[in-house]
């Protein structure tokens, strides 16, 4: 069995960042000896939808946000999907990037978020879209594939990494409370049409114009949900058995009937 932790933030704007940086890496250290793998929500050091924070607050891959958050997992010997930040790269852009830190501290993996969302306001058009399908090989949670917040909307994502592979899929995110009901139903779809576990961590607070709307959540292969957050801060834990998608897979074979139009 795996034991994955749900750090589900409150990222309220009363909070300075510098402060809550400093909190949560003082809560992934504190995570030593209590999980395998721990997953942050997206943008947590700023909010999802400060979007007045974004440049301000934008650093290279390199940083010291980045640094720290490698030395914050080493010390507590665990896999860390560290959630998103606002990365700042060739010259000027922008892109909202996520990361998997593995137990030494070095980086698996890094993913720019494909989908951006604000209907030409905000993220879609102050941000760069990354492109590349990004999986994550031998972590806790056996092949995953990493997506963030919006990416959840649009199965063709999913359905790329489930065809490389992958049995659960991370998401980070900071989903509002208006469409917290397409949360769940969204996620438990993935989980469903995919035969993968589906771990998402959400964040809670006011935010901007926005009140998050936590829920943070595990789902099944077979789209039972395991647990689920309420919408206030916790650190949400659970035990799951990575083996179950390719049990389920092989079980209740439906990913062999699809036909392509």
């Amino acid at each position: 069995m795996t034991r994955v932790a749900l750090l589900q933030i409150d990222v309220s704007d009363t909070e300075p960042v510098d402060v809550r940086i400093k909190r949560v890496l003082d809560l992934v250290e504190g995570l030593a000896g209590k999980c395998d793998i721990a997953v942050l929500p997206e943008l947590w050091h700023v909010g999802a939808f400060n979007n007045a924070a974004l440049r301000p607050h934008a650093v290279s891959r390199d940083s010291e946000l980045i640094t720290s958050l490698q030395a914050a997992t080493k010390s507590a010997g665990i896999w860390l999907h560290a959630g998103s930040f606002v990365e700042l790269h060739d010259g000027d852009k922008l892109s909202n990037t996520s990361l998997v830190i593995r137990p030494d501290g070095t980086v698996a993996e890094f993913y720019r978020k494909i989908h951006l969302f604000g209907f030409d306001q905000g993220e879609a058009i102050m941000l760069e879209r990354g492109d590349d399908v990004v999986i994550v090989d031998n972590s806790p949670v056996g092949r995953a594939g990493i997506a963030t917040c919006y990416d959840l909307r649009f199965p063709e994502l999913f359905r790329a990494q489930q065809e490389q592979g992958a049995q659960t899929f991370l998401l980070c995110s900071g989903w509002p409370t208006p469409r917290i009901n397409h949360w769940r139903v969204l996620i438990q779809a993935r989980a469903i049409e995919n035969q993968a576990w589906f771990i998402a961590c959400n964040e809670v607070g006011v935010n901007g114009d926005y009140i998050l709307g936590g829920n943070s959540m595990i789902v099944s292969p077979r789209g039972d949900i395991v647990c689920e957050a309420g919408a206030t801060e916790e650190i949400l834990f659970a035990d799951i058995d990575v083996d179950m998608a390719d049990e389920w897979r092989q079980s209740f074979p439906i990913l062999r009937d699809r036909v392509m139009r």
